[in-house]
């Protein structure tokens, strides 16, 4: 751990108003053992606490034992969210110093499982629930004063739990997952963050049939009554905060490209499955040809999976291919795309909009067709050739040893990236592509996963994480008090991460920075983000100083502060 952090004299109090219970059960403004003797008095709390007036380095050692103490990932993940719920300086403090220990169990792969069990561990209020049948409530339950200083939300509405999916209410544990990194690794201040899940029922029979499921016991609503629902939200949103900045979380395929390319010139909005891991994969792509040596021009890319995620991967990568002089076309080429009906071609049914610029000419594929009919992903790999081959799917097992060793015949160091999470939707495991690629491959993966043992050696494995991404973003839109969110801002903080690849100075170098970093990182993008905001027309900030001024003001250190009773 970091060098204790005290209260000193200079700091400025802040002003609080509440006592007692109220004071300790406030998880934002408690402080437990660690209140002093002066603010005891204060804020009538002798009693209410045993007489030790402890530190925050106390506090994190003794919770530290006590969450190496659970015996499951998902007991640990149910730890953390206690604590968040009851002390968020120590939570806030444990994660940003212990970031890679601790990102596993805040975030994936545990919160599939903690969105799956959501209705268990529920206990406290954090957030908000907006239900179908409070359609009509929705402006006025935003508009409580305990909100006012919200400046960024992250909603969902549970339908696509990464490859999970449909988890109704439960889905909440994203949002909450990604608002805590937003200020673990972004800086952003708790109070500024408001996680949401609109509740428009559920799907899935086993939450429905649950009896403790805490969400609207109802099928789904769909159609235009769900597209009127979102809008109402979005409206109240905008109505409420002007310039807050919107992120979409695991809504489904359709309705997440949808519903960005809908909102994202009415109000500032991104969305985190499609453009940060577009920006964390195109990194760590480009990370994996600083040691393979060929240019990102001449690589062949196959993307396996080809909804959101794999679209908003090829439509970056495609802007960063471009940049190294290849026309549209030219870098549409290079890349061939694989949903659950197969490849993307001209003569095939259902094909989307979307999907049609990378779709391959007919006669290019005819041969590839077995007697079937259908053409398979050995089929691509076998014509194709690819040196890339990315997994956005959701299957798992999908790339077969049978698939893996035929591309590995054709390159010397395949890229092969399973990016579905939680693990057990993974494409292939890392230690299958070491032993299938005789340990060639360079290797991404969606989920943390322990060191590979290959030739007697711990190989670590990179783990394409937005989390490098989307708390720099974040903190870097508010700064600069972005209008909308373009498409060359999310460009920029990919830009801005490639510029700190281990790759691109030691070939033998792990593939990202430690995730350890990813706080620091968080702000040079940010800086980047900003920059670039101002340079498309978005900001309200004056200058590059100013912005300077304002990351500045919009980063919290989870650290005690001295209290006053406000008067």
């Amino acid at each position: 751990m970091t060098a204790p952090v005290q209260e000193t004299a200079h700091q400025q109090a802040l002003q609080v108003s509440l006592s007692g219970f109220s004071l300790i059960n406030s998880p934002r403004l408690n402080k437990g053992t660690a209140f002093s003797d002066h603010e005891r008095d204060v804020f009538d709390l002798h009693g209410l606490l045993p007489p030790h007036v402890g530190s925050l380095e106390e506090q994190l050692e003794r919770r530290m034992k006590a969450l190496e103490k659970q015996p499951t990932p998902f007991a640990q993940y149910s730890f953390l969210r206690d604590l968040q719920d009851t002390n968020e300086t120590v939570f806030y403090a444990l994660v940003v110093r212990n970031v890679e220990q601790m990102l596993p169990f805040v975030y994936t792969p545990t919160v599939g499982e903690g969105c799956q069990r959501f209705s268990e561990i529920w206990r406290k209020p954090r957030g908000l629930f907006l239900s179908y049948p409070n359609k009509n409530r929705i402006a006025r339950i935003l508009d409580h004063a305990r909100y006012d200083n919200v400046k960024c939300i992250v909603v969902s509405d549970g339908e696509r739990i990464l490859g999970l999916g449909d988890q109704g209410a439960g889905g909440m544990g994203i949002p909450i997952g990604k608002m805590a990194l937003y200020t673990a690794l972004g800086g952003i201040h708790p109070e500024n963050c408001l996680p949401i899940l609109l509740d428009v029922g559920t799907d899935n029979e086993e939450r429905l049939n649950d009896p403790i499921y805490i969400g609207w016991r109802n099928k789904r609503v769909r159609g235009p009554h769900y597209d009127d629902f979102v809008d109402t939200f979005v409206s109240a949103v905008k109505a409420r905060w002007p310039h807050v900045l919107l992120q979409w979380e695991d809504f489904a395929g359709s309705n997440a490209a949808r519903f960005l390319a809908r909102y994202r010139n009415q109000l500032c909005t991104f969305n985190d499955d499609i453009q940060g891991t577009a920006a964390i994969t195109t990194a760590t792509l480009i990370s994996a040809i600083n040691v393979t040596g060929i240019p990102l021009e001449q690589q062949k890319i196959l993307v396996v999976g080809f909804g959101s995620a794999g679209l908003g991967i090829t439509n970056l990568l495609e802007q960063f291919i471009e940049e190294r002089g290849l026309s549209p076309a030219q870098a549409r080429a290079r890349f061939y795309a694989m949903d659950q009906y197969g490849l993307i071609s001209e003569g095939r049914k259902n094909v989307e909009a979307e999907q049609l610029p990378y779709a391959r000419e007919e006669q290019e594929v005819q041969s590839w067709r077995p007697s079937n009919g259908e053409i398979t992903l050995l089929d691509v790999v076998r014509n194709v050739k690819p040196t890339v081959l990315i997994g956005v799917s959701g299957q798992a097992g999908i790339f077969t040893e049978q698939v893996v060793r035929e591309m590995a015949k054709y390159t010397n160091r395949p890229v092969i990236f399973p990016l579905s999470n939680p693990t057990s939707r993974s494409e292939a495991t890392p230690q299958h592509l070491m032993d299938w690629t005789e340990g060639r491959a360079l290797i991404g993966t969606g989920s943390p996963y322990d060191p590979v043992d290959f030739a007697g050696k711990k190989i670590h494995m990179a783990q394409t994480n937005n989390s490098y991404i989307f708390p720099g973003l974040a903190l870097g839109i508010i700064a600069s008090r972005a209008r909308f969110v373009t498409d060359s801002m999310v460009k920029a903080a990919a830009t801005e991460l490639i510029r700190h690849l281990p790759t691109q100075t030691d070939k033998q170098a792990a593939l990202l920075p430690p995730i350890s970093q990813a706080r620091p990182l968080g702000r040079l993008i940010a800086d980047a983000v900003g920059r670039q905001a101002i340079k498309d027309g978005q900001a309200q900030v004056a200058d590059e100083d100013a912005l300077q001024r304002e990351l500045d003001a919009n980063i919290w250190e989870p650290q005690y502060i001295p209290y006053e009773r406000k008067k």
